[in-house]
């Protein structure tokens, strides 16, 4: 069977359980520039143009999950440039309900940290071009260097863009989790559904399908040794995508060969990882 992803692999919306469906809702419209691209009852799907970026179902009564618990550490929303990406910082950086936590130059990419009202980190990022990125021993290096927010805006910011920013394209272009052990999320993550690993680093492992500098990245620097997760609000799914079902029939054929329990509706492979993060997949629309 095929052991690697394909190279169309891409990551889908990000579900969060949330205390607050209104609060949250109206903050990743106020504040990222999102969009309602659906809604039911206890459920919102909120996005740019048709592009579903996060999924808020209410769920009250769960606690929120500690900071050394398995989990998510952020959802990273790409966007198509540094313009569109500067209007979402300003705006994510004057709501009142945001809270700042830093920015940096990864070299392949240019990012910027926030925190939402119940405490689920959010990357902000629009990437170099790949000729810009740089690879040391089959990896991708991404540093975290100094990025002056103000002087990127500075350079980047227009009206036009913060006018238009619901507008500009963006999607999920990256998920980041917290694990208890990176051996473990490796032998899941490449060994079994089939990522390639782009780059180590200090206590983080990034991986890929494609070349791309990374899809998911798994680190213990809060979480190390921590086990499976209880139900806590925060992270409900990670989704991927791939382009054919014939892909999707191969990472189920790996999942089975290893072990791993799975379900298969005919239209989506769900199965838990080590932490019991729920990771669903499916053909790409």
């Amino acid at each position: 069977m095929p052991e690697l992803l394909s190279a169309k692999t891409a990551m889908d919306a990000v579900t969060l359980h949330v205390e607050d469906l209104d609060g949250m809702s109206r903050y990743y419209r106020e504040a990222i520039g999102l969009v309602m691209l659906a809604e039911s009852d206890g459920l919102v799907v909120l996005g740019r143009g048709a592009v579903p970026v996060v999924v808020l179902r209410h769920t009250p009564g769960l606690p929120r999950p500690s900071r050394r618990q398995a989990g998510l550490f952020h959802t990273a929303i790409l966007f198509a440039n540094q313009t569109d990406l500067a209007a979402a910082v300003i705006s994510a950086a004057r709501h009142p309900r945001s809270h700042f936590v830093g920015s940096s130059d990864h070299l392949v990419s240019e990012a910027f940290y926030f925190t939402d009202p119940e405490g689920n980190g959010i990357e902000l990022y629009a990437d170099r071009d790949r000729s810009q990125w740089p690879t040391r021993d089959g990896q991708i290096p991404m540093p975290s260097l100094y990025l002056d927010p103000q002087q990127f805006l500075t350079e980047h910011l227009t009206e036009d863009a913060v006018a238009g920013m619901e507008d500009a394209a963006a999607g999920v272009g990256h998920v980041h989790l917290q694990v208890g052990d990176l051996a473990t999320a490796e032998t899941f993550y490449v060994d079994t559904l089939g990522f390639e690993t782009t780059f180590r680093y200090t206590g983080a492992l990034f991986v890929s399908a494609g070349g791309y500098h990374h899809h998911l990245a798994m680190n213990i620097w809060n979480s190390q040794g921590a086990g499976p997760r209880a139900s806590t609000l925060g992270l409900g799914e990670v989704a991927i995508t791939v382009p054919t079902r014939e892909e999707l029939d191969a990472v189920a054929a790996r999942l089975r060969h290893r072990g791993v329990a799975l379900s298969d509706d005919g239209a989506t492979v769900r199965t838990l990882d080590p932490w019991r993060n729920t990771v669903a997949l499916s053909v790409a629309a």
